[in-house]
C-alpha cells in the first residue's frame, strides 16, 4: 500500500514539473497577431519599441563576405587601443582560431583590455593551450553556461552571439564563426559561406550593451568609462536598433522582431538561413503575405550541403505546407551558407546570429540588428540571387513523390527541432 500511494505522489508531483515546464513554455511563446499597412520603413520606432529597444541614427553598414570578413577584422583587431570585446558561439582549434588567439595577445601586451565570451558547449574544442596562451598574455577569458551543478537549470540555454566591440566606438556583428571552414570564399564544399557587418556611429554603444550582458552575468563585472561607452559621432545617414532581450516569461524580442517584420512587408520576403524550421504561426503568417501579393524566398543549404543534415530533415516536414502557400523554396548543394539574414521590400534587412528555428528564437541567447537601408538590402538581395542561381528550386509535385522513408525521417527529427 504504501508503495502505491508514493508510486502515486511521484506521478503526480513528475505531472506537476511537465505542467510547470509546459506553462513557461507557453508564456515564451504566443500566438503572435499584427493588423497594419504601413510600409516598414516607416515604423522604425513600433520596431524598436516591440522589440525593447531604441532606433538609432548616424550609423554606417559595411557589408563582409565569406573568409574576407576575418582578414578585415585582425586589421581592425590590431588597430584598437584601449579595449577589444569578443564574444562567439563557434571557437575550434585552427589556423584561423590561432590567428585570432594571437592577436587578442598581442592587444593585451599592448595594454589593452582584453575580455573574450565564449560558449561553452561551442567552444569546447577551441584547445585548452590556445586559452592559456590568452590567459598567459592578459586576456580576460570566460566561458558561458559552463557544465557544473550551478549551471543544470540553464545548461541547454546558449550563447549562440557573434559579436566584436573595439573601444567602444566600432562593432562588428554577424554569422561567422571561428572555424577554418570559414576561411577562403565558399569555393567548395570545405569552405563555407557567411555575412558579418562592420558598424560605426552610436549604434555600436546598443552593441557594447549587448555583450554586457553575458560579461556580467558569467563574471559580475561591470565594466564603465570613456574606454567601452565612448561618446560616438555620428558616422552616417543610416538608422538601426538591436534586438537580443528575453524577457522573463515573454516572447524573446528576436522572434518577435522576425515575425513583426514578415507581418508588415507589402512586396517581397528573402530569407537567407541555414537552418530553417518555422513554427506553425511563421508558416501561417508566410502564406497571409503570399495572400497579400508579397515574393516569399526562402534560400538554405541542402542536406549535402549542411554540417548538421539532421536539422534539413527537420526541416523538410513543414515543405509541402510551405509550398502549398506558395513560399518559394531553394537548396544550395554545395556548401553550407551560413547567413542569417532577412530583407523586406528592398528597404529593411535582419542580420545576426539567429537561426530560423525554436532554438534561436526561443533558447538561445541571439542578437540581430534591424537595419533601414535601402543600400544594404539591395547588397544582401544580390548575394540571394548569387546563391540561388545555382540552387535547386523545391517544387511541389517533385516534393509530393519523396519516398515514405523521407518522410518518416522528417517527421523523427522535428520531433527534436527544439533540441537540435
Amino acid at each position: 500500500m504504501n508503495f502505491s500511494w508514493w508510486s502515486l505522489a511521484s506521478l503526480v508531483l513528475i505531472a506537476l514539473l511537465v505542467l510547470a515546464i509546459w506553462s513557461i513554455r507557453t508564456h515564451r511563446d504566443p500566438k503572435l497577431n499584427i493588423d497594419c499597412d504601413r510600409p516598414i520603413q516607416e515604423l522604425t520606432l513600433s520596431l524598436a519599441g516591440l522589440t525593447l529597444g531604441t532606433p538609432v541614427g548616424g550609423n554606417s553598414v559595411q557589408l563582409f563576405e565569406n573568409g574576407a570578413f576575418f582578414d578585415f577584422l585582425l586589421e581592425r583587431i590590431a588597430a584598437a587601443r584601449k579595449t577589444v570585446h569578443f564574444e562567439t558561439f563557434l571557437w575550434k582549434d585552427g589556423e584561423l582560431g590561432r590567428r585570432l588567439a594571437q592577436a587578442f595577445c598581442e592587444r593585451a601586451r599592448a595594454g589593452c583590455k582584453v575580455r573574450i565570451m565564449l560558449d561553452d558547449t561551442g567552444s569546447r574544442k577551441i584547445g585548452k593551450d590556445v586559452v592559456q596562451q590568452m590567459r598567459d598574455a592578459g586576456c580576460q577569458v570566460r566561458f558561458f553556461h559552463k557544465r557544473s551543478l550551478r549551471n543544470l537549470g540553464v545548461i541547454n540555454n546558449r550563447d549562440h552571439r557573434k559579436l566584436c566591440i573595439l573601444d567602444g566606438r566600432e562593432g562588428f556583428a554577424g554569422g561567422h564563426c571561428v572555424v577554418d571552414d570559414w576561411l577562403g570564399n565558399a569555393e567548395d564544399g570545405k569552405h563555407f559561406a557567411d555575412l558579418s557587418v562592420w558598424l560605426h556611429g552610436p549604434v555600436v554603444g546598443s552593441l557594447q550593451s549587448v555583450f554586457s550582458e553575458n560579461w556580467t552575468g558569467e563574471t559580475g563585472e561591470l565594466f564603465v568609462g570613456d574606454d567601452v561607452f565612448p561618446k560616438i559621432e555620428h558616422a552616417g545617414d543610416t538608422v538601426m536598433h538591436v534586438a537580443f532581450a528575453k524577457p522573463e516569461n515573454s516572447a524573446p524580442t528576436v522572434k518577435i522582431l522576425h515575425h513583426t517584420a514578415i507581418c508588415l512587408a507589402q512586396k517581397r520576403i528573402w530569407i537567407q538561413n541555414p537552418y530553417f524550421i518555422p513554427e506553425p504561426e511563421a508558416i501561417e503568417a508566410f502564406a497571409k503575405a503570399v495572400q497579400r501579393g508579397v515574393d516569399v524566398r526562402v534560400l538554405m543549404p541542402s542536406t549535402s550541403g549542411s554540417d548538421n543534415p539532421i536539422v534539413q530533415y527537420a526541416g523538410h516536414r513543414n515543405f509541402e505546407r510551405l509550398l502549398r502557400a506558395g513560399v518559394k523554396l531553394y537548396e544550395y548543394p554545395h556548401t553550407l551558407l551560413h547567413q542569417k539574414v532577412m530583407t523586406i521590400d528592398g528597404v529593411w534587412s535582419a542580420i545576426g546570429s539567429s537561426n530560423f528555428d525554436d532554438r534561436s528564437f526561443e533558447t538561445n541567447d541571439e542578437v540581430t540588428l534591424a537595419i533601414c537601408s535601402e543600400a544594404l538590402a539591395a547588397q544582401l538581395d544580390e548575394v540571394f540571387q548569387k546563391y540561388a542561381a545555382r540552387a535547386q528550386v523545391i517544387e511541389l509535385e517533385r516534393w509530393q513523390r519523396r519516398p515514405w522513408w523521407h518522410r518518416a525521417r522528417e517527421g523523427t527529427f522535428y520531433l527534436a527541432k527544439e533540441l537540435l
